[in-house]
């Protein structure tokens, strides 16, 4: 998805999936977005290991390599969000200060959480930690939203007609959204509130749109929350003899489900 919104272009470089696996753990399929203006080339969130080749390629077809941005933003320290800051060597990497304090106090192991990552992330000498209200660079935000992670932001790109609310996994997808209630947090109650905080950024501003951690970028349309875009998700499996018989599978809902 492309958005040409002020003097911002804003790419969806991977869609964030709404969904869970049933036997091989956490799936960590999460959006993954460009943003270009202002003389800035900003990633915000920059997905798991899997998502290393699709970036680099979604960015050079758009005369991009890593090396051209130059702000990563990371909504919190889980790897899927969080691993692949090592990319973008010329970048500066902006993370929660609470967030990142509070990654390396993680057990070992255990957690999504990559700990060598965030252990060397506090090492990189670019790095930028933020505060609740904080401005990242002219025009961008950083908001405390707490409940899936203590230090979670939540980044507001304010421009001249709407805003554009990245929310990472504070609000995963539209079922979040929608109920008030999320999947993985420490506390339901944090996260409730959270949830309604990202929905009154939302409303305040006709037009806003507001892009998931692990879903399609949303607009409310008449009062109802539209998906913009179309998804776009399949797995291809071997299951014969040969690597010619492949079996493709869609997981998305059929057109109009």
């Amino acid at each position: 998805m492309k958005l040409q919104i002020g003097e911002y272009q804003i790419d969806v470089l991977l869609q964030g999936y709404p969904g869970k696996t049933v036997c091989h753990g956490a799936l960590g399929w999460s959006t993954v977005s460009l943003v270009r203006g202002g003389g800035r080339v900003v990633i915000v969130d920059t997905g798991p290991f899997g998502a290393r080749a699709p970036i680099i390629k979604q960015l050079g077809e758009r005369g991009l390599a890593p090396s051209d941005v130059t702000d990563v933003l990371l909504s919190h320290a889980h790897y899927d969000h969080s691993i692949n800051w090592t990319m973008f060597d010329k970048a500066r990497i902006v993370i929660g200060e609470s967030e990142l304090e509070w990654s390396l106090g993680e057990p070992w192991g255990t957690t999504p959480v990559p700990e060598l990552y965030m252990r060397e992330l506090k090492r990189w000498p670019r790095l930028k930690t933020v505060r609740d209200g904080e401005e990242v660079f002219p025009g961008m935000s950083a908001r405390m939203a707490p409940g899936h992670t203590p230090g979670h932001m939540v980044y507001v790109l304010e421009t001249r007609d709407l805003d554009v609310i990245f929310t990472g996994d504070a609000v995963k997808n539209r079922a979040e959204l929608l109920s008030g209630r999320a999947f993985h947090t420490y506390d339901q109650a944090v996260s409730g509130a959270s949830i309604a905080f990202i929905r009154q950024l939302w409303e305040r501003r006709p037009g806003s749109i507001l892009v998931p951690g692990h879903d399609l970028p949303m607009a409310l349309k008449a009062g109802e929350v539209a998906y913009l875009g179309d998804r776009r998700a399949a797995i291809e499996a071997w299951f014969g003899e040969t690597l010619d018989q492949i079996t493709s599978y869609s997981i998305c809902l059929p057109a109009g489900g």
